[in-house]
């Protein structure tokens, strides 16, 4: 048996503990372990350029996040504080709540990615929260500026995490259909996805609550 091919497992090893470029040791250890497999140096780029176009599907969301981070550095962030600033009637209760619907209707069309924390809610989502918070309740200590971040991304969680559910081509249903055959219980994925809608209602129910009572105890700790 040939071992050498394993030697790409150490040229990783070596290159992350090194702090060398990620990219660069991956792509190395790749080229190393098929050339020491007794491939052609070009037959293994050949294989890397077609994982690559056979997957192109998983790369576009790393290429979206370097996009959102070039938008954050030119003032992203300060627009959407200041579009809220500037907006009549708009308090954090209501935007998160607003937030929340639209993230559970979206994640029930099965649109889970339309959201998410690094693509909304960090750029978008938390700061107009905030300075939502601030123009209704004045200035902010740290912390209740921390918690209206998390609550941004707490409700975004939770619309994804329920809303989902009621979209029947969702990993998550195939699951639990599977889990509920293996016991005898044979359901069809809509039965299974028509079930979670009271469940989603209910966490939007709670969830709402919970953002407007946080907007509530915010007012009256600026008092």
């Amino acid at each position: 048996m040939n071992y050498w091919p394993l030697a790409g497992i150490a040229i990783v090893v070596l290159g992350f503990a090194l702090r060398f470029n990620p990219l660069l040791v991956v792509v190395s250890a790749a080229l190393a372990t098929g050339v020491l497999a007794g491939l052609d140096p070009v037959a293994v780029i050949e294989a890397l350029g077609k994982a690559f176009n056979d997957n192109r599907y998983i790369s576009v969301t790393w290429i979206i996040l370097p996009v959102i981070g070039l938008l954050e550095r030119y003032g992203l962030q300060q627009r959407a504080r200041g579009l809220i600033e500037g907006m009549q009637g708009a308090t954090m209760g209501r935007l998160l709540v607003a937030y929340l619907a639209f993230r559970q209707l979206a994640s029930a069309l099965g649109m889970k990615d339309i959201g998410g924390h690094a693509q909304a809610v960090r750029p978008l989502v938390a700061p107009m929260a905030e300075a939502a918070a601030v123009k209704t309740h004045g200035d902010l200590p740290e912390d209740a500026r921390d918690e209206v971040k998390a609550m941004a991304a707490a409700t975004d969680n939770v619309g994804l995490f329920f809303g989902e559910d009621i979209f029947f081509a969702i990993a998550s249903i195939l699951l639990i259909q599977g889990v509920f055959e293996a016991a005898g219980y044979p359901l069809t994925p809509l039965e299974l996805s028509v079930w979670a809608i009271p469940t989603a209602l209910a966490a939007f129910a709670i969830h709402s609550w919970r953002v407007l009572a946080l907007d509530r105890r915010l007012g009256r700790a600026g008092q």
